[in-house]
């Protein structure tokens, strides 16, 4: 759900380009609720494709089958669930405000889905009576939600109101640019929104990268500045770095200017948001990534060949530390000396 529900006046809509798990949807629906917070102002595209147990069912067997090779996916059903998309037997939520069509469809995708389930990875099979019975519930209510939100988008967009475009993941893990193939299954970069809310690119005006003052990653993948060790650790619980979704550790290290200078090129972003200054202040000495060591040949040029990425090491310019207190700042002026000159080097 977007965060936009917090604030009782903004209309939130979840996009033709996420793929969309009706049972984590009312979940949160009811967590928001019990809050006393309204939900009733959120529109869901009737394009973005549905997340079926079979989806988790098979992203969970797909990773375990990878042995030391997995992605690091949240067995989410994510992946399978656009797989489906782009080989255009995906089911959409259109599809299910037909109840019979929508039987009809789900009934052919979990045969489908069973024969591999049982015959290449052995396991059990879906129950198909129970799943069919229990998404046809979760149509009859999603149809209150459900709306062609382009065009809510564009009407917005085209009288003048503010939009933001909320994205999930990172630039790294766009499915085109990012690490490949530790990556998610999607285009979280700021091209992405415009196809992935049905409106075009002349529509965004601003582009904010939101990033921490230092780097992190979950799952597997390349990491240039982890600090695999105490340093590492400190940042992690000053920082509560836990995965929201599965509650995994996060790996921590330094901020990488190479890769958010990338970022910035792939968003063409117009400013940056940084988060956990009060964190990375913490330490005594804080330091930034500025260059990649390459066998001995630098470069402040980010790539996602994964063989350059392993043998780069990161070159590093170091910072005073110790912010103190910035819970009182409400400006960039109210900052102390050491917390602007970090903030002025990264803009830089």
């Amino acid at each position: 759900i977007p965060s936009g529900v917090l604030n009782p006046s903004a209309v939130n809509i979840i996009g033709n380009g996420v793929v969309f798990d009706p049972a984590g949807f009312f979940d949160e629906i009811a967590d928001l609720e019990k809050d006393g917070i309204d939900t009733s102002n959120i529109f869901i595209s009737d394009r973005a494709h549905i997340v079926f147990p079979y989806h988790k069912l098979l992203d969970a067997l797909g990773e375990a089958a990878k042995g030391g090779r997995k992605v690091g996916t949240t067995n989410k059903g994510i992946g399978p669930c656009y797989m489906d998309k782009m080989e255009r037997t995906g089911i959409r939520i259109c599809d299910m405000m037909d109840d019979e069509s929508f039987a009809e469809k789900l009934s052919a995708q979990i045969d489908r889905k069973n024969a591999i389930i049982t015959k290449i990875y052995g396991a059990e099979p879906v129950d198909k009576e129970a799943v069919t019975a229990e998404y046809l519930e979760y149509a009859r209510r999603l149809r209150p939600y459900v709306r062609d939100t382009g065009v809510l988008v564009y009407e917005a967009v085209k009288s003048g109101k503010k939009v933001l475009f909320e994205g999930a993941q990172g630039a790294m893990l766009d499915i085109d640019l990012g690490t490949y193939p530790y990556v998610t299954s999607s285009h979280p970069v700021s091209g992405g929104f415009t196809t992935g809310a049905g409106v075009g690119p002349n529509s965004i005006e601003e582009v904010i990268g939101i990033v921490k003052a230092y780097t992190t990653r979950v799952g597997a993948g390349p990491f240039v500045t982890e600090e695999d060790n105490e340093i590492g650790d400190a940042i992690r619980e000053a920082g509560h770095e836990y995965g929201v979704t599965t509650g995994r550790p996060r790996r921590c290290g330094w901020l990488d200017l190479v890769t958010l200078k990338y970022a910035k090129r792939l968003n063409g972003l117009t400013g940056i948001s940084v988060n956990h200054l009060d964190t990375i202040g913490k330490f005594d000495k804080i330091k930034v990534c500025v260059a990649y060591d390459c066998n001995g040949v630098q470069t402040e040029d980010f790539s996602t060949n994964l063989k350059f990425l392993q043998s780069c090491k990161p070159v590093y310019k170091e910072f005073d530390g110790n912010f103190g207190d910035l819970s009182g700042c409400k400006t960039f002026e109210d900052l102390p000396e050491n917390a602007k000159a970090y903030i002025n080097f990264i803009e830089e």
